[in-house]
């Protein structure tokens, strides 16, 4: 194992003396900061009809996207960019609870720092990150190679199977929902 030590950026602000009046203001800054999270919960509750247009742009983009990083295989990437079409309803409906329930806040915590103006300080800070070197993994030798043959193929039915019960469970809710 080796230590390897990095500088970090030390984000501090001038450290200041609560005072009564320096209190009062991080009240009202808190107050004000509730007061623009309660703001956006309402402006995603009463357009959700356009936040459900952006996640709906936001997926077809994405997935086209993540799909052609990960699959280069056409007929492979044709087939899963239907099934992330058929599952666009799916993930519209979770898309949107996860985006009432998180990004209100996200929101209102990305604005608080752009207005809050702290100066940050270039304060070198030593980590330490421990790296370990990496073994190969090792190859267990197999005693009868017949025996996982046997074992290899049983599992690739089993994956067949799998993959056939998925396929026509999207297929039959592709139906329903049409």
């Amino acid at each position: 194992m080796t230590i390897v030590r990095r500088n970090a950026l030390n984000t501090t602000v001038n450290p200041s003396v609560n005072t009564p009046e320096t209190l009062a203001e991080k009240l009202i800054e808190t107050e004000r900061m509730h007061d623009v999270l309660l703001l956006l919960q309402n402006l995603i509750n009463s357009e959700e009809a356009t936040v459900k247009l952006i996640l709906d742009c936001l997926y077809d983009v994405g997935s086209v996207n993540i799909i052609n990083q990960k699959l280069r295989l056409k007929p492979i990437n044709r087939v899963i960019k239907l099934i992330a079409r058929m599952s666009k309803p799916v993930f519209k409906t979770l898309a949107l609870n996860w985006f009432k329930k998180n990004c209100p806040q996200l929101i209102t915590n990305w604005l608080h720092t752009q207005v809050a103006f702290e100066s940050i300080q270039n304060v070198p800070q030593e980590v330490a990150v421990e790296v370990a070197e990496l073994q190969p993994y090792p190859i267990p030798p197999t005693e009868n190679p017949y025996q996982e043959i046997k074992n290899l193929r049983s599992q690739v039915r089993l994956l067949a199977w799998i993959s056939i019960i998925a396929i026509a469970v999207l297929a039959v809710t592709a139906i329903k929902l049409n």
